[in-house]
This record gives C-alpha cells, sequence and structure tokens, in this order.
C-alpha cells in the first residue's frame, strides 16, 4: 500500500520526465530529451549530436535547445547547425538563422528529422526532391564558404514534444531567436554573436516577426547575451496583424471576417490543410481558442486527430481521400467566439514596430499561396514607421515554391554586404522619393 501511495504521490513528476510527443514514434535522439525545466535559460544548449553532411571541409550536427512560446512558456525546439570545419577567426563566425517553411503539425514533421537534414535545400515537389517534404539549407555552400555558421530550428512542436503553434509567428520567431543563442553555445561551431536571419513562406513571417523583437533579443539572462541581429531576409512572408480590416469593433465583425476567411482557404483541399493547421496551432497556443469555434464536431475530431499525426502533405491527401469535395463541410457557418480569435491572430503576428534591422523582401507575381499584398502592406507599415526595408519583385512569373531558388542568387551577396558592416541601400526612401511602394530586381 506505502508503494502504491508513492507511485501516485510520484506520479506528477514521473510525467514530466519525457516530452509528450502525442500518437506519433520519434527516433533516439528525440525520444530521449529531458522535459523542460522551467528554471532554464532561453537559448540553452541541452543535446548536440555530430551527423552527416553532404559538403566537404563542414561539420554539422543535430540539436535540442530551449525556448518559448508566445505566452512565455519554456519550451523545448530542435533543429540543426553547421559549421565550417576548422579553428573559427576572432571574434566567431556569423551566423545564418534559417526559418523553414510549412512542413506540418506532428511531432514528426521537423526537417532535422529527415536522413542527412545537412544538405543544401531540397524541395520535395521538383523533379530533384528527394523526400515528402522540404527540409535543408538554402545557400548552404556559399554561405559556408564564406565562413558563416548555419542554425535551422524546426520550431517548438516538430520534435522537442509539445503541439506547434503553426502560424503563430511570434513563437516561430523567438525559436529562431534562440537557435542563434544555442548555437553561439556549442564551442566546435565556433560561431560569434553577429546574425542574420532568413526564411521562407512560414518562415518568412518568423523572420519579419523576429525583426520586431527587439526587447525579446536584448532580453538579459539569456544563455547566450548580446547576439547582434544585422538584417533579415524573408521570401513570400505572411503577416496576419497587417492584413485585419481596422473597422472590427464586435463579434458580428470579426464573425464576417473569419467566414470570408474560411472561404478563402476552402478553395481547395491544399489550402483547406494550411487553414486546419493554423487553426489548431492558434489553440495549441491560446487557452480561450476551441477547435469547435471554428469547426463542426466531425471537424473538429478529424482535425485534432490529423495533425497530431501526419504532415502537412500526407494531411492534405488524407483530407482528399477521405472527404472528396466536401472537406468544406467541416468549416462552421456559426462561428463561435469570433471576436477572440481575431484579437489572437493579431497578437501572435508581426508587432506593428520598428523594425530593428534592414528587412529584405523577396516575392513572386505567381504567388497564389501566400498572397503578395501581404508583403506589400507590412512593407508600407514599417516605412511609415521609419524601418529600412525593401521589397523586390523577382525577375519572370515566380510562383511561392520558386521564390526560394530565384531569390538565393540575389540575397547571398545581400548578406555579405552586411556582414561587412555596410549600410543597407535604404528601400523606404527609394519608394518614397519615386512615389511607389514597390521595386523590381
Amino acid at each position: 500500500m506505502r508503494m502504491l501511495f508513492l507511485l501516485f504521490a510520484l506520479w506528477p513528476l514521473l510525467a514530466l520526465a519525457t516530452p509528450d510527443f502525442g500518437p506519433v514514434d520519434m527516433g533516439p535522439f528525440y525520444s530521449t530529451l529531458p522535459a523542460v525545466n522551467p528554471n532554464s535559460k532561453l537559448g540553452e544548449l541541452v543535446k548536440s549530436e555530430k551527423i552527416a553532411t553532404t559538403l566537404p571541409g563542414v561539420v554539422a550536427w543535430k540539436i535540442a535547445y530551449v525556448s518559448s512560446d508566445i505566452l512565455g512558456h519554456k519550451t523545448m525546439a530542435t533543429g540543426i547547425l553547421a559549421a565550417p570545419q576548422g579553428p573559427a577567426p576572432r571574434g566567431g563566425r556569423p551566423i545564418m538563422a534559417w526559418a523553414h517553411g510549412t512542413t506540418g503539425t506532428a511531432q514528426t514533421c521537423g526537417p532535422s528529422q529527415v536522413l542527412q537534414p545537412a544538405q543544401p535545400l531540397n524541395q520535395y515537389f521538383l523533379m530533384n526532391g528527394t523526400s515528402w517534404t522540404d527540409f535543408g539549407l538554402p545557400a548552404m555552400e556559399p554561405f559556408l564558404k564564406a565562413g558563416y555558421v548555419i542554425v535551422a530550428t524546426d520550431y517548438q512542436g516538430l520534435g522537442g514534444g509539445g503541439k506547434h503553434q503553426y502560424t503563430v509567428a511570434v513563437t516561430q520567431a523567438q525559436d529562431v531567436i534562440n537557435s542563434m543563442r544555442a548555437a553561439a553555445l556549442l564551442p566546435e561551431a565556433g560561431a560569434g554573436t553577429k546574425a542574420v536571419v532568413y526564411g521562407w513562406s512560414q518562415g518568412g513571417g518568423a523572420t519579419i516577426a523576429a525583426a520586431g523583437l527587439s526587447a525579446y533579443l536584448d532580453a538579459k539572462g539569456s544563455a547566450r547575451d548580446g547576439i547582434q541581429i544585422v538584417g533579415f531576409v524573408a521570401m513570400a512572408p505572411y503577416d496576419v496583424a497587417v492584413t485585419l480590416p481596422a473597422d472590427i469593433h464586435t463579434e458580428a465583425d470579426a464573425t464576417k471576417y473569419l467566414l470570408a476567411l474560411s472561404d478563402q482557404f476552402g478553395a481547395n483541399v491544399f489550402n483547406f490543410t494550411h487553414y486546419a493547421q493554423n487553426v489548431w496551432g492558434m489553440v495549441a497556443a491560446f487557452p480561450q481558442l476551441k477547435l469547435e469555434d471554428i469547426l463542426t464536431p466531425e471537424g473538429t475530431k478529424a482535425v485534432s486527430d490529423l495533425m497530431e499525426r501526419k504532415c502537412m502533405h500526407a494531411a492534405a491527401d488524407t483530407f482528399h481521400y477521405n472527404y472528396g469535395d466536401n472537406y468544406r463541410g467541416m468549416l462552421r457557418s456559426d462561428i463561435k467566439n469570433a471576436l477572440v480569435w481575431v484579437e489572437s491572430h493579431k497578437k501572435g503576428s508581426v508587432n506593428p514596430v520598428k523594425p530593428l534591422a534592414p528587412v529584405i523582401i523577396y516575392w513572386g507575381n505567381k504567388d497564389t499561396t501566400v498572397p503578395p499584398i501581404m508583403g506589400q502592406l507590412y512593407y508600407e507599415q514599417m516605412c511609415k514607421l521609419g524601418g529600412n526595408v525593401t521589397r523586390i519583385e523577382l525577375p519572370g512569373e515566380q510562383n511561392h515554391f520558386s521564390t526560394p531558388a530565384s531569390a538565393e542568387p540575389l540575397y547571398v551577396s545581400w548578406v555579405a554586404d552586411r556582414f561587412a558592416g555596410k549600410p543597407a541601400p535604404n528601400g523606404c526612401a527609394t519608394a518614397a522619393s519615386a512615389g511607389h511602394y514597390r521595386e523590381r530586381a
């Protein structure tokens, strides 16, 4: 009886001994991670493991580190880190922090989990793609040859336990900032404190969100204070808050907006899956929100089951197989708690403050996944706040998925100039003098 009593008494502590991965199996690196210590410091490097790379003269690791979400809860995030072999120069190597695009919401959707993740960006839909998901490091070869360190977060919930807060840009931005702190703590990598953030799609949103988190970046008492971000490269970024109508004041206003949003993302099953992930991620981030506010009972069960088990493209196929063209029936026409949803979207999005360093945005004129108007409105908002933002339309007809490869030759030199201490051309001033808000490559 005494032993049984002790077991029940200790059960809450035993339950915290390993991360909660939900109904999926994880590999040994992930399944043996400790629970997050609430007293741990942001950016604390919890675990590292050397992994193979596809480039000679490069060394790479899987890493796990401490981050936090939008409400300040400590989280565990995973990712990879790559660096040139050999001793680092005095002052350390510059850091490139990569923020990846949508992969999904299940624990098994972290890019670090594929075979040999430390290689150049590998996109699943291209003819030379080798996986079911996007993974890898854009501009890996030129950046490492230039002597930079590259760190790539998986984001919280994609390998380190907990539920992924998909499209809660502030949470993903904090994961990016803490990945740089963790990178600077691995002695073999030789990372310094000067950094640039670059990201695409979901990661583009995280990138411009990070540009508005100067207080979080500069807060003292992290595992590695003093990280200095000198630039942000955002490819096809999203910004929910900047597109919100200014006249949403009532429940009726908010309901009308959310119904229009549901209609927009209900155009095809691929976009619907993105929206389902967004709803699931918002509920993970904000306890006052519920799936049943937006979804029917059947939709609530389907989305809850799928988002914990499957990554983006498998989830979309599952919706299509099981529902065909009837997937829209999972969306409620009588949305509940609408005003709180709108306010939560605003809170989780990009802060309307002057960016802490120059921002450059690359976009394609055929992008139908993240509407380019988001980047346009962000640009105008930040220019009015006194920011230095440049927006470049990529040459030719570029869609959402061709953006990373098309932008790479352009941003590599932009990054080199930032690390060299050269002042960034002021895109806002250029556009203002020309009387417009768009520049072309």
